[in-house]
């Protein structure tokens, strides 16, 4: 939710579409292997998941430290183009699946809700589409926050602040992800 947040400040809630596309598809990844026992994989292997979230953690801390560095840029439009579809887009995968609370909602949460009596399929596909819609929703609500702030510091002519506050909630997030 910060990333969606920070993205939508920084490249507006258009461009951030492309990093929740690849967050919901991670989300729904994460659900489904929860589901199918890989989880149970994960755990017996912790050294495995720990160097992804490594990983993911140090690209985001990296993202946040050029966020920071970036020059004063007002205009949303001219920032957005530096950063590529499949960048964000990857950077929302990379967040899901790396993210260790998530794995351990998914692992707690849904088991419970399969029937093993009746097709796995269909149950399957109605929990991710759930989960996947409200993590859509939610992220739409953030970015369209982050924006709304964006206008708010462009108009006071703090654009400054407003790549910092971005670079910022990206190395937080970053460093949250590596260390959870």
């Amino acid at each position: 939710m910060s990333l969606a947040m920070t993205l939508g400040m920084s490249v507006g809630v258009r461009r951030t579409m492309w990093m929740m596309l690849g967050e919901v598809v991670g989300v729904a990844f994460v659900a489904i292997a929860a589901v199918l026992g890989i989880a149970a994989i994960m755990l017996s292997h912790p050294a495995v998941f720990s160097v992804f979230k490594w990983v993911g953690g140090l690209y985001l801390f990296y993202l946040g430290i050029k966020m920071w560095r970036s020059p004063i840029d007002i205009q949303l439009s001219m920032q957005s183009k530096s950063i590529s579809n499949t960048s964000l887009l990857s950077q929302g995968f990379i967040t899901a699946i790396a993210n260790p609370k998530g794995w351990a909602f998914m692992v707690a949460l849904l088991p419970p809700f399969i029937d093993i009596a009746k097709p796995i399929s269909i149950q399957l596909s109605v929990l991710v589409s759930i989960i996947m819609l409200s993590e859509l929703i939610c992220m739409l609500i953030y970015a369209t926050g982050g924006k709304s702030l964006s206008k708010l510091l462009a108009n006071n002519d703090k654009s400054q602040w407003l790549n910092r506050i971005s670079g910022v909630l990206l190395c937080a997030v970053g460093i949250w992800l590596a260390l959870a």
